[in-house]
């Protein structure tokens, strides 16, 4: 990448629908991803597993926003089984970080006998959240931030949550792919909605109420 990124530069892309990734937690070249069909979850189609949704309704986990930014990039950067290295550099730690700083990155995180079992973290912008990462420690962990997510995307006014690319692991929510065109289309009119982050509270338990009618799957 040959200007140095910025957090304003980092929004400017996200606006044009590119987002950064770097080769490996290691390296230091950071670089523009934009795919021809990108990962969306639909937020009027999100669906939740009925084992998921019992989990949810247990409140076996408390959820906390923006409370432990640190402590969730550190979990999404750490080796999981299956997953030796990850895309998050010392570089995208320090941006946003900053943009956690300015209140435009947010983190979703579960916790557990007050100790951070799972999250995710991503950008808000205008009606759009894009999803960077997740990460459990626990049965289910990232699962509940997930759902939680949703349900202050829906309660918030929000219209867009970008993916990026789809999983095996987020199609059982409904994640699907549209044409980078389609993709576009809908960023624009998200990112002009005035969406409320701060819906629901900053902790709690995380209930499905907000995301009544969606489907439940076995």
């Amino acid at each position: 990448m040959a200007e140095t990124l910025t957090p304003d530069l980092l929004l400017q892309a996200y606006e044009a629908g590119f987002f950064p990734m770097a080769e490996d937690a290691e390296g230091t070249a950071v670089f523009w991803v934009n795919p021809p069909m990108r990962g969306v979850i639909p937020l009027d189609q999100f669906h939740i597993p009925r084992r998921l949704a019992r989990t949810v309704r247990q409140d076996i986990y408390q959820v906390r926003i923006d409370s432990d930014f640190h402590g969730v990039i550190e979990g999404c950067s750490a080796s999981a089984p299956g997953r030796t290295s990850t895309w998050i550099n010392a570089d995208i730690r320090t941006l946003y970080g900053a943009l956690f700083e300015r209140g435009v990155c947010h983190t979703v995180e579960t916790w557990q006998d007050g100790v951070l079992v799972g999250g995710l973290y991503g950008v808000s912008i205008g009606g759009a959240f894009f999803g960077e990462s997740m990460f459990s420690r626990a049965r289910d962990a990232s699962k509940v931030a997930l759902v939680h997510l949703v349900g202050r995307l829906i309660a918030g006014g929000y219209t867009l949550l970008d993916t990026q690319f789809i999983t095996q692991h987020l199609k059982q929510f409904g994640a699907t792919e549209i044409a980078a065109d389609s993709y576009r289309e809908a960023l624009r009119e998200a990112v002009d909605i005035k969406a409320d982050f701060y819906c629901w509270p900053a902790t709690g338990v995380s209930g499905t109420e907000s995301l009544q009618p969606v489907s439940q799957t076995s």
